[in-house]
């Protein structure tokens, strides 16, 4: 079976978490025999391409990060371009899948967008292939090869399972999600750790190439 997987992150490949994510989930899919095409939408003179892979294959997951709880804009605008799918005589329907990821722990901040990739693939006239969600994703491609592999390793197993089911199942779907909302012990550590976090986001964003202050609002005095 040949899966079309495209990454709707608008980061750049080599910065991506969500390139990392699929390349491990594919090295899982592909152990059998499977095969799989990876696409970029952050690659935008490649969209035709990607439009023609939707097209022309009937197994397509998408992953994506989590934006102000819902997708990508890059993925919203390349949905735009896409008309709903109308499988040649004989053919099956098209599956669609996704895995979202985002940096926040608790599950319940993916509720929203799970709900819209629910009926996303009927609006494509496509089924519904399940959805895979994994949080505290944000750091991943800076850290260092052996622990990036500890995060990365239960992907490769969640592609095996994908490449036997075909799909992802809701009760190994479920397990992967995490806790729903943090405990309240969790949340006074975070507090309690509050200081060096903001010290450690202005060492990972000056090596991200910010130069301004994190506390910047630019447009506040556009705002009446």
């Amino acid at each position: 079976m040949n899966l079309v997987i495209i990454n709707c992150s608008p980061r750049m490949k080599a910065k991506s978490n969500t390139n990392m994510i699929i390349n491990a989930f594919a090295a899982g899919y592909t152990k059998t025999g499977n095969t799989a095409e990876i696409y970029q939408l952050s690659e935008m003179g490649s969209w035709e391409e990607i439009r023609k892979a939707f097209y022309n294959n009937t197994d397509i997951l998408m992953a994506l990060p989590l934006y102000v709880e819902c997708i990508p804009g890059i993925m919203t605008e390349f949905l735009e371009t896409l008309e709903p799918k109308v499988p040649a005589e004989g053919q099956k329907a098209t599956r669609l899948s996704f895995i979202l990821q985002s940096g926040f722990s608790e599950a319940s901040q993916r509720r929203c967008c799970e709900e819209y990739l629910r009926v996303l693939p009927g609006y494509l006239n496509c089924e519904y292939g399940g959805v895979l969600m994994k949080g505290e994703m944000f750091v991943t491609h800076l850290l260092p090869v052996p622990a990036v592999d500890k995060v990365l390793e239960p992907f490769v197993r969640m592609g095996e399972l994908f490449a036997r089911e075909g799909e992802f199942p809701e009760d190994e779907a479920a397990g992967f999600n995490g806790v729903e909302y943090s405990s309240r012990k969790t949340i006074i550590l975070y507090t309690l750790m509050s200081p060096l976090q903001k010290l450690f986001f202005r060492v990972f964003f000056k090596k991200m190439g910010c130069r301004g202050s994190l506390t910047a609002r630019p447009y506040e005095k556009y705002i009446r």
